[in-house]
């Protein structure tokens, strides 16, 4: 976010929901017309304190744009409490917009992705840890209602933990998995994950996300940092430490599957990030 001022605001805006705390991450990016910027940013912000003020305890809203990618493209990251709130909170969001998004954006450049926190032995990531047979999802007794937030992937104290409201910028980092090794790609997604959560707290905090109704084995992070100079210390991060390279460097596929690191595990040209800075 760049100061202080500005992560307060986005916290008190998002409340108690955010990307670590939230059941369900939508993002949603659009691209404004030529001549349309400014209107199209206020639009954006009037639907995220719409949501906000709406849909307290249910929903909340921030706005971004890209830095980096797409000149001018805007995303807004709704937070919901459970895939139960997605029609009311978009229906909220829709009636307050009316016809927005045909007269300010674009046609077909509007799109959203849904993601939901992954927890040890969702779609078949190995269940070798601990941490998450702690959480509802092993506790509860017939089908969850909401997962557990993305904050239970990480050890991170509290007054460490980075997330979707107090961080200045949320890289999106996601590739497709390989098919045969989607096992295997999810144990080292979140490997790198724990990793760097582990080296960089109060920096950095990174989350490993499953994108439901999308494509199939896509596989998510968001990589909270605190502010674009934290990127410098993450690339310096994997280059240094000989435990985080051993991640990238280490042969972790079984040789009844052909051998090899993780470079296999996903489709060559797949892997993209956005990096995305708060709405000024």
């Amino acid at each position: 976010m760049g100061n202080e001022q500005e992560t307060a605001v986005a916290e008190e805006s998002a409340g108690p929901l955010n990307s670590a705390a939230c059941s369900v991450v939508v993002r949603r990016g659009a691209q404004p017309l030529p001549g349309t910027r400014e209107e199209a940013r206020q639009l954006l912000r009037k639907l995220a304190d719409h949501v906000n003020s709406g849909a307290v305890g249910q929903a909340s809203a921030l706005c971004y744009e890209e830095a980096f990618g797409t000149r001018e493209r805007l995303h807004l990251l709704l937070h919901l409490e459970s895939i139960a709130s997605y029609d009311a909170v978009t229906q909220l969001a829709e009636e307050q917009i009316g016809d927005g998004w045909n007269r300010l954006f674009q046609p077909g450049s509007v799109q959203d992705v849904v993601l939901m926190p992954q927890f040890w032995g969702m779609y078949g990531a190995r269940a070798d840890g601990t941490k998450e047979k702690q959480s509802t999802v092993y506790r509860g007794s017939g089908s969850p209602v909401a997962l557990p937030g993305a904050r239970h992937q990480t050890d991170q104290a509290d007054d460490e933990l980075l997330h979707s409201a107090n961080s200045g910028v949320v890289m999106h980092r996601y590739g497709q998995m390989v098919y045969d090794l989607r096992s295997e790609a999810r144990a080292f997604g979140r490997e790198v994950a724990e990793s760097i959560n582990d080296k960089l707290p109060g920096e950095c905090s990174v989350y490993v996300y499953e994108e439901a109704f999308g494509s199939a084995d896509r596989l998510h992070w968001l990589i909270h940092l605190k502010d674009m100079t934290t990127y410098m210390r993450l690339l310096a991060l994997h280059v240094r430490d000989e435990e985080v390279r051993d991640i990238y460097f280490r042969q972790r596929i079984a040789a009844e599957k052909g051998g090899g690191t993780w470079a296999r595990m996903f489709v060559e040209g797949s892997m993209t990030d956005i990096a995305l800075v708060p709405l000024r």
